[in-house]
């Protein structure tokens, strides 16, 4: 899958050469000069995060007039791409140049994608890592030559600034919560989601079996994605992953769909799953048969709650997390560090939209997407 890059530039200002910027990358970047060189000062996360917040008070006698601030997505999505359009509009309203990065290779395209921006100088950069237990070294890359917060999945133990997104435990719960009502009789459920590496993915996962199972809150839980887990009259039959292969993710649904003749429910917890799912559904003639806990906003899964073929889904908010991560990054190059919270984490709660609210919550993205269409290229 092809990565997409934008660039919305808000200003005339032209970046710092790339030589300039290049030789100081190399120059700090340990023995090897090579932008994949962990940073030459072995420090924790606290200390580093420390060296940030003196960083940003270093803007305030001089703050940079026109940063360049890059949002990286951990792929190509729709819901990414109305987190494009909140961050474009955010540079438009501040007069900062915005990159925009999808990758579509995965792992590896980030990482390179990450390097790369830092390479160019840019000012600030936030993420949603794909791996964070294995993304240590280009993370804190990031953070000793830009400014780096994460976004929609967390690497709590890198140096980032702050997170931004929703907690994806207790959104699971809340899927996991809407599944349980349409099952009073129980059933058995299938889950399929693009990868489990992802800190989101992980805990949105968790979230949705311990709602579904009526458990008490534990974002610590871990149920083995390959076996079974039954608990009075509900079964689990297991999960899938797709490695945000939409071919393989739509083959999965329609394998289970085959395997297990009394499946009840399906949850999909990344939006194509949730839309695949759909999709495959219509097309077996099994609406109706089997229902659709779904998550995210896709417009497939948006018709299936008119239609009752999906219960309800769980939405974020990827335009705010695009909005919100260029308006934070932007002050902290102005020397304005006071939209960091204590515990770090810039809280957009997710919601539950169902068939009572699901035409007032379409028709506002669809105006948030319409005015930002625009500021794109």
């Amino acid at each position: 899958m092809p990565r997409t890059s934008t660039v919305a530039s808000c200003s005339l200002a032209a970046s710092a050469p790339v030589v300039a910027l290049f030789a100081a990358l190399l120059g700090g970047c340990g023995d090897s000069g090579s932008p994949n060189s962990s940073p030459t000062t072995a420090t924790s996360p606290a200390s580093r995060i420390a060296e940030e917040e003196s960083r940003i008070a270093g803007y305030t006698s001089s703050p940079i007039a026109e940063p360049h601030l890059a949002f990286v997505s951990n792929g190509v999505a729709d819901f990414w791409t109305i987190a494009k359009v909140g961050a474009i509009d955010a540079g438009k309203e501040l007069g900062c140049q915005v990159t925009v990065e999808m990758p579509g290779a995965g792992l590896s395209d980030q990482k390179r994608l990450l390097e790369d921006l830092v390479i160019r100088g840019i000012d600030g950069i936030s993420v949603s890592p794909i791996d964070p237990a294995n993304q240590g070294e280009v993370l804190d890359l990031v953070a000793e030559r830009s400014l780096l917060i994460t976004n929609d999945s967390d690497a709590p133990a890198s140096p980032r600034l702050a997170y931004i997104g929703m907690d994806n435990y207790l959104a699971g719960r809340m899927c996991g919560e809407l599944a349980r009502e349409a099952l009073p009789d129980g059933g058995e459920v299938f889950i399929f989601i693009g990868r489990l590496e992802q800190d989101n993915a992980r805990r949105r996962r968790q979230g949705f079996i311990d709602g579904l199972l009526a458990r008490s809150i534990d974002p610590t839980r871990f149920d083995e994605p390959s076996k079974a887990i039954t608990e009075g009259n509900i079964t689990v039959l297991g999960t899938l992953t797709d490695s945000f292969d939409r071919a393989k993710a739509k083959a999965n649904v329609e394998d289970v769909l085959s395997r297990y003749p009394n499946l009840k429910l399906v949850t999909g917890l990344f939006e194509y799953n949730s839309t695949l799912a759909v999709e495959v559904l219509r097309q077996s003639g099994k609406t109706g048969q089997v229902l659709v806990a779904g998550f995210d906003e896709g417009a497939d899964v948006i018709q299936g709650i008119r239609d009752g073929i999906v219960l309800g889904t769980v939405v974020q908010d990827p335009y705010g997390y695009g909005r919100e991560s260029i308006k934070l990054l932007h002050a902290f190059t102005q020397g304005d560090a006071s939209g960091i919270p204590a515990d770090r984490i810039i809280s957009i709660p997710a919601r539950v939209i169902r068939k009572d609210n699901v035409d007032a919550f379409w028709n506002d993205l669809q105006s948030k997407l319409q005015a930002g269409k625009g500021g794109s290229n």
